[in-house]
């Protein structure tokens, strides 16, 4: 028996059982939803996935719906999932596909990581589980699965692991049942071979599992070496006006939050104090210190900082700030924007809007 059959076979009758066929994303598959979902599901569960994709495929059903929306409506779908980049590239990629391709997605491995933001993985498993294609994936639940099996030492994210783990997918990828074996890897990282106490006693793996029979399953795949994440310190200008308003400001396509909508945002509070008096003509006395708040990314934590001012009838001048003056413009608090926003923006306009309803 050779050693692809010996990972497929039991691999794909395990999944005849247990396999999870009812996600959203696995009814009516088209190249389109698979994408979308798997765009979704990096470096996110699939439990919280899950709202966020049927939210989404019902306000853009297809690639051109997608393609046609406005950035700011797609972004606001997106609000919550984090990793904004992947929302703006599968906005990006659906124009493309639509302009060059009358929509429809390539059907060759090259040409789909060609496009914005597929990589190898995403177009293996957009080939495989929607075109019937033979083409391996290797998204964090692969990874973990063969790094145990095969006992691959060290973090997937150096490349001569990535290499070793790809060669691995590549050879136990079969040419027949392909959608399934796909899916079924991947249900196997999720629900049988977890990052912490893995099913060992359930995993139809386990007889071949080189880290199964030595009790090392803990130790694969390696981790990611530590890292000090440094914090970057930020004052927002957080102005609101009497007709229970919040001024906020366009991002610019690139960085952490391109394209959302914020407070703007400066390096000092002597900038933010500054912007405010010479865009807004408020006072040093006007404005102070509001509640600080911290948010997380990958490779920095964020120390938020607001500067809170309210203002009244006396700045009509302000009040009437348009989006083409600096990508400025007012948006009600209550409901909240249905525009793209970054999480932590959320909470704050969410804490702004509950004061202003306490004050009533």
């Amino acid at each position: 028996m050779t050693m692809q059959a010996s990972i497929a076979e039991p691999l794909l009758g395990w999944f005849d059982q247990h396999g999870r066929k009812n996600l959203p994303w696995q009814q009516d598959r088209t190249p389109y939803r698979v994408w979308v979902s798997e765009i979704m599901l990096q470096q996110t569960q699939v439990s919280t996935v899950i709202p966020f994709y049927q939210r989404f495929i019902e306000a853009f059903p297809t690639v051109a719906d997608l393609a046609a929306a406005p950035e700011d409506a797609v972004l606001h779908r997106w609000t919550g999932l984090g990793y904004y980049a992947r929302a703006r590239n599968l906005h990006r990629c659906a124009q493309q596909i639509c302009a060059e391709r009358d929509g429809q997605f390539p059907e060759e491995i090259d040409a789909l990581i060609a496009l914005p933001g597929i990589g190898r993985s995403t177009a293996g498993a957009i080939l495989s589980l929607a075109m019937g294609g033979r083409a391996p994936i290797l998204d964090g639940n692969v990874k973990r699965v063969l790094a145990r099996y095969h006992a691959v030492e060290g973090w997937p994210g150096r490349s001569a692991v990535s290499d070793r783990l790809w060669s691995y997918a590549e050879q136990h990828t079969p040419t027949a049942r392909v959608a399934e074996y796909t899916q079924a890897i991947m249900d196997l990282g999720a629900t049988c071979c977890t990052r912490t106490r893995p099913a060992c006693s359930g995993c139809p793996l386990s007889g071949g599992c080189k880290a199964a029979q030595t009790g090392q399953q803990d130790a694969y795949p390696g981790k990611k070496p530590p890292k000090v994440l440094p914090i970057r310190r930020r004052w927002f200008s957080v102005v609101t006006s009497g007709c229970d308003k919040v001024l906020l400001q366009k991002r610019s396509a690139k960085g952490i939050w391109g394209g959302l909508w914020a407070p703007p945002e400066f390096s000092t509070q002597a900038d933010a104090a500054s912007w405010m008096v010479r865009q807004l003509d408020i006072s040093e006395g006007e404005w102070y210190p509001g509640a600080p708040f911290q948010h997380t990314f990958t490779h920095f934590r964020l120390e938020a900082l607001p500067l809170r001012a309210e203002l009244s009838a006396n700045h009509g001048d302000a009040l009437g700030v348009k989006v083409d003056a600096e990508g400025l413009r007012w948006f009600s608090l209550v409901p909240p924007p249905s525009v793209g926003l970054p999480a932590p923006i959320v909470r704050l306009l969410e804490r702004l809007g509950n004061e202003i309803q306490t004050k009533e």
